[in-house]
């Protein structure tokens, strides 16, 4: 089906790294692929405001976190979910896309969380080990938005989504969330939340997708310059569609996805945690996955070095680079151990425009499911 043109330019770049052969030649492609890329971007212009809006917090088993790597009798460490408002121009218009807007409700449904609460027990799971913040929506007033302001939404991946509650649905159960908002979704990831394969079914709410509307869905297969100082490059392994935004700032550029799960994940020989390191060395490596999923281990590790590659370094701690994880793991009394050597906890850049409380709706005749339609390319 035929979408509407978006004012994107498709990036080419990376395209052929992609392609190439074996494993062991398509890391080496890929990152020497990432630094011309990465030198072309971050001397390029700056997106106009980024802010982290956190949604909750949660526990995660640890021996997912750190890939088995640590050192630790804990089962479960405390992540930190958050959702990123970023502001930049497209062709000299001003944008705003919100970047994993997690229904951290709905997404209780997804299976291996829904298995651990019945585990553990809903006081320990939602007294102790979580904790929520604002609505999106009250933290989007506080900054001068509304649900309209919103022109595109994505999420580095569907694990524990559900995007009823996000696209509404064509059984008026739900209506949209943010109902001028294009979703920009991977084709390969969307294609397989229709028959999902065993190792993916533990992390995908099943019915996530049953009925929803998709006037304002944008299927992509590329890479995509969205505007200025704004990327969002397919980073398959974690799952198969998974992809990460890049954001260019006055610190430099960074990176959110869940590849990794803090600081230490994309630098473990920096690690204060026991046994990152350790195992780096052992094993001749320098990345640890975010590894609740072994679909693609080879693959996710390559997506990691290209972020590696194409962020800047943290100024407070060089040995570390500004990836932000949409899921961080930060300290707590009931992960002892097991803290980050730095903890981001949340990004602020520029200020934030706001917007007329009133914009006008997309035309009809605009409704559809899009595939490559995204404007020029570069």
């Amino acid at each position: 089906m035929t979408g509407p043109t978006e004012q994107f330019s498709v990036l080419s770049d990376l395209r052929g790294a992609w392609e190439t052969r074996g494993h062991g030649p398509r890391l080496r492609a890929v990152r020497k692929a990432a630094e011309g890329l990465r030198e072309r971007f971050a001397s390029g212009p700056r997106a106009v405001s980024v802010r982290a809006l956190p949604i909750t917090t949660l526990a995660y088993p640890t021996k997912y976190a750190f890939w088995s790597a640590a050192y630790s009798p804990v089962p479960y460490v405390v992540m930190s979910h958050r959702a990123l408002l970023v502001q930049f121009l497209q062709r000299g218009e001003l944008k705003t896309l919100l970047f994993n807007p997690t229904d951290h409700i709905a997404s209780r449904a997804t299976p291996f969380f829904a298995r651990m609460i019945e585990m553990v027990g809903e006081y320990v799971a939602f007294n102790l080990m979580a904790k929520t913040f604002e609505p999106l929506e009250a933290q989007l007033a506080a900054l001068g938005l509304d649900a309209k302001s919103i022109d595109y939404v994505a999420f580095d991946h569907f694990h524990t989504q559900d995007l009823r509650t996000l696209l509404g649905t064509t059984d008026g159960e739900h209506e949209p969330r943010f109902p001028r908002a294009r979703l920009l979704a991977k084709v390969a990831e969307w294609d397989d939340w229709d028959d999902l394969h065993p190792m993916q079914r533990a992390w995908f709410v099943a019915d996530g997708k049953r009925n929803v509307r998709t006037e304002n869905l944008l299927l992509i297969d590329d890479d995509l310059e969205l505007g200025d100082g704004v990327m969002l490059l397919a980073t398959p392994g974690h799952t198969s569609g998974n992809q990460t935004l890049f954001v260019n700032t006055p610190d430099g550029v960074w990176g959110c996805s869940e590849n990794g799960t803090c600081a230490d994940n994309w630098s473990p020989l920096e690690s204060k945690i026991k046994g990152l390191a350790a195992l780096c060395r052992r094993q001749d490596m320098d990345l640890i996955l975010n590894a609740n999923t072994p679909e693609l281990g080879a693959q996710q590790y390559t997506s990691m070095l290209l972020e590696r590659t194409l962020v800047d370094r943290v100024k407070r701690a060089p040995g570390f680079c500004q990836m932000f994880p949409s899921s961080e793991v930060t300290p707590s009394p009931l992960a002892p151990g097991l803290s980050p050597t730095i903890v981001h906890r949340g990004l602020s850049y520029g200020k934030v425009v706001e917007t007329p409380a009133t914009v006008a709706p997309r035309k009809p005749s605009e409704a559809g499911v899009g595939r490559e339609s995204y404007g020029a390319a570069s």
